[in-house]
C-alpha cells in the first residue's frame, strides 16, 4: 500500500516511504536498534539465516551494530567467532551452560572471580553438575583434580583480588592432552596483554574460549554492563551460540555503541592505567603499613615468572620495564593493623572511590577477606588485610598524594 492512497496521518507516518540514499559514511557505525526485522517477502522470511551472520531475523540474533562489535572483539582477542552477553557473568554462565550437563564436572581456580564460583556452588549444583577449586600456581593439582567427568576447566590470569599469575600454558597442555575444554576469563588482559588463542607465539597452543566483562576495559566508562565470549573452532562456538539464544540473551543497541566509540582508545587507556599503576605499586612496596604488594609484573609477585613470559615481550616499556599488565593491583596490609583501622585508611581516601568494577576512569578501592574467598590458605600471602586498588585515568602524582595522607591518618603511630 502506497503512502498517497493512505488517508490517515498516522498511518501515513507509521508507513512513510521515504528511505534515504545509501552511501553514508562516518567515524562510528550506526546504532541500529530492532526487536522487529522486517523481510520483503515470505521467502526471505523462511530462508535467511542468522547463525551464520549472513542475515537478520530478529533484533535478539543481531543487528548490524552488535554484529561489526563482535567482528571488532574478535580482532581484538584474535577469535573467529563472538555472542555478546549482559555482563561478563552472563557470559561465564552461558558458557558453562552450554557445555555442561548433569553428571559433568567443571573444575575452577580458587582465586577466580567470586560470582563464577558462586555460579557453580548455585545454578549448576542444583542442575547436577559437580564442580572442584584447583590451585592455579600448582598446575599439578590441576592435573590431579582432572576426571573422567571433567568437560571443563577455568582459567583465569591473574585471580581475582590476590592477583597471582599463573603457568597459563602450562595449565592448558594439561587439559589438551586430557581432552578437557578450557574458557578463560580474559577481562583482566582484555585482549592486549597477551593473546588468548596464541599463548607460545607459534599458533600451536590456546585456551579453547575466552570471555571477557567488557564492562571494564573495552568500554572504558563504569557506564556499561556488557560481556563477550569468543571462540576459534565453528562446532564450540555454535554450541554457545545456540545456548544464547535459548536463553534469550541480548545487549542493548546504545550499550553497543558505547563500546564501539571506546575501543578505539582501549591500548591508549591500558598502558596509561598500567604506568600509573606499576608506579603506585612500587611506592607503596616502601610504605611502613604495606607487608606485601600483589602486582603480576613486581619482581617477588605470586606468579610474576609466569607474567614475565607471556606478557612481558608486549607493548613498550612501563615505568623501565617491558610488558603490559593493566591497572589493577592488591597490597597487604600488615596484620598488626586492625580491620578498623584498614577500613579508616579506605575511608580516609578522598580521590580513590569506594566501589566495585574497575577499568574506567576513577580509581577505587575495595577491602576484602580473602580467607572467606578461598578454599584453602594462601601460603604465598603474607598474614594481614587486603585492599585492592583501581588505577583510573587522574594524574598519579595526585593519586599518591591521596594514598599517602589516608596511610597517615589510619596507620601513624599513636
Amino acid at each position: 500500500m502506497k503512502e498517497e492512497h493512505v488517508s490517515d496521518l498516522a498511518t501515513r507516518i507509521v508507513h512513510h516511504a521515504y528511505v534515504p540514499p545509501a552511501g553514508f559514511e562516518a567515524p562510528q557505525p550506526g546504532v541500529f536498534k530492532a526487536s522487529t526485522v522486517i523481510f520483503p517477502n515470505v521467502a526471505a522470511m523462511r530462508s535467511r539465516e542468522w547463525k551464520d551472520k549472513s542475515g537478520y531475523t530478529y533484533g535478539l540474533h543481531g543487528t548490524p551494530t552488535t554484529f561489526i562489535l563482535e567482528e571488532r572483539l574478535c580482532t581484538l582477542e584474535g577469535g573467529l567467532q563472538c555472542v555478546l552477553v549482559p555482563s561478563g557473568l552472563a557470559a561465564i554462565a552461558n558458557v558453562s551452560l552450554a557445555l555442561l550437563a548433569p553428571g559433568d564436572e567443571v573444575l575452577i581456580p580458587d582465586n577466580a572471580y567470586g560470582p563464577g564460583k558462586d555460579l557453580a556452588k548455585g545454578e549448576l549444583a542444583r542442575f547436577g553438575i559437580t564442580h572442584g577449586f584447583y590451585d592455579p600456581l600448582d598446575p599439578a593439582d590441576l592435573a590431579a583434580r582432572i576426571s573422567p567427568a571433567t568437560r571443563l576447566v577455568w582459567l583465569e590470569a591473574p585471580g581475582s583480588v590476590s592477583m597471582e599469575f599463573p603457568d597459563l600454558c602450562e595449565l592448558v597442555r594439561i587439559c589438551r592432552a586430557r581432552g578437557v575444554t578450557t574458557a578463560l576469563d580474559n577481562t583482566w588482559g582484555a585482549g592486549l596483554a597477551f593473546a588468548p588463542f596464541d599463548l607460545a607465539g607459534d599458533g600451536g597452543l590456546g585456551v579453547d574460549i575466552s570471555v571477557q566483562a567488557l564492562t571494564k576495559y573495552p568500554s572504558g566508562g563504569g557506564d556499561v554492563l556488557m560481556g563477550s565470549a569468543i571462540t576459534r573452532d565453528p562446532a564450540l562456538h555454535m554450541k554457545i551460540k545456540l545456548t544464547h539464544m535459548r536463553l534469550g540473551l541480548g545487549v542493548g543497541a546504545n550499550d553497543a555503541e558505547a563500546v564501539l566509540r571506546a575501543l578505539p582508545s582501549i591500548g591508549l587507556r591500558y598502558r596509561a592505567h598500567d604506568q600509573a599503576a606499576r608506579h603506585l605499586a612500587r611506592w607503596l612496596q616502601a610504605q611502613p603499613a604495606v607487608a606485601q604488594v600483589l602486582h603480576p609484573a613486581l619482581e617477588g609477585a605470586p606468579g610474576h615468572t609466569h607474567w614475565q613470559a607471556l606478557c612481558g615481550g608486549r607493548g613498550d616499556a612501563q615505568d623501565g620495564a617491558p610488558g603490559l599488565a593493566a591497572g589493577l593491583f592488591s597490597v597487604v596490609i600488615d596484620a598488626r593493623h586492625s580491620q578498623q583501622q584498614v577500613d579508616a585508611f579506605c575511608d580516609a581516601l578522598r580521590l580513590f572511590k569506594l566501589g566495585y568494577s574497575w577499568g574506567g576512569p576513577m580509581s577505587l578501592v575495595v577491602p576484602y577477606d580473602i580467607a572467606s574467598m578461598r578454599s584453602r590458605a594462601a601460603p604465598h600471602l603474607k598474614p594481614g588485610t587486603v585492599v585492592r586498588f583501581s588505577i583510573g585515568l587522574e594524574a598519579v602524582q595526585d593519586l599518591q598524594q591521596d594514598l599517602q595522607q589516608a596511610l597517615e591518618r589510619a596507620f601513624a603511630p599513636g
